[in-house]
């Protein structure tokens, strides 16, 4: 259920993230501490995640400043989501997950696996799991609703969608995002095999970055110290719920397309620590 938030009129609920109108035409966007997995809402949530990830938003966003604006316009917000939310700008918003990957695994992977390419890019025979690409690839994808799964798609069908100059435009500050980011990871210790951004246009026709950016929802981050491409690596995002979720401790079928079951007090716990630990490896500070 969205909070009832004094001055502010409830737009939208997401996967994790709560999305109200505020005066001066502004949003305010609160990130809960929901968590989703093969597009189920899992329960209970992870505690703190929110306020990680705005916090890891932001200091995402400040590291990027110069390769493309944002929409975050405010940081002071109502004092019951202090902390977990911002007052963020009201674009239009594309309709497309640009995905940036620099290494082989999830869903290209097994795009990859089948046909020798991943999302209509063709990649160099004998790849593996983990394997470094021989240079980013751009792979976007539509966006699902709630319990809907994102597609992948070929360029030229975004092309279609949203034009060729924004296709480009997009494409294009994708990878520019990924290259900084992936550098910055990797002088810490992380790799950054992958991340989802999302971007909107201002009524200029200026590209933004908005939503999250560079989080462990959003992102495949693995130690950099433990990297061996041919198998799963350890990670600092939700692939450890997935891998929880996919075992046989969890008695859950993943065919079945019934609602998991509850995460054990466990796996909640490490998560948040995984969480935690991505923000103070990445940004040097203390949660």
């Amino acid at each position: 259920m969205p909070l009832d938030i004094p001055g502010a009129r409830h737009l939208h609920s997401g996967k994790v993230r709560d999305l109200y109108e505020v005066q001066d035409g502004h949003l305010l966007m609160v990130a809960s501490d929901r968590i989703s997995a093969y597009d189920f809402l899992l329960t209970p949530g992870i505690p703190d995640k929110g306020e990680i990830l705005t916090r890891m938003s932001l200091w995402w966003f400040d590291q990027l400043s110069d390769i493309v604006p944002n929409h975050v316009v405010s940081t002071v917000v109502p004092e019951r989501v202090r902390g977990r939310a911002l007052i963020v700008e009201k674009l239009e918003m594309f309709p497309v997950e640009c995905v940036a990957r620099g290494y082989l695994t999830g869903s290209g992977l097994s795009d990859y696996n089948a046909t020798g390419q991943t999302c209509g890019v063709p990649l160099p025979p004998g790849l593996v799991d983990a394997s470094r690409l021989p240079e980013p690839i751009f792979t976007p994808a539509t966006k699902a609703e709630l319990g809907e799964h994102d597609e992948n798609v070929s360029f030229e069908q975004i092309t279609e969608t949203i034009g060729s100059e924004s296709a480009e435009a997009l494409r294009e500050l994708t990878l520019a995002v990924y290259a900084r980011a992936e550098q910055i990871a990797r002088e810490r210790g992380i790799i950054l095999a992958d991340t989802k951004l999302e971007f909107g246009a201002r009524p200029d026709g200026t590209v933004v970055l908005a939503d999250e950016v560079l989080t462990p929802d959003s992102s495949r981050f693995w130690p950099a110290d433990s990297w061996q491409p041919g198998r799963p690596q350890p990670s600092y995002d939700k692939q450890f719920v997935r891998d929880w979720m996919t075992s046989p401790e969890s008695g859950w079928d993943r065919a079945s397309n019934r609602q998991p079951p509850a995460l054990p007090a466990e796996i909640v716990e490490k998560t948040r620590e995984r969480y935690v630990q991505a923000y103070e490896q990445l940004t040097g500070e203390t949660f």
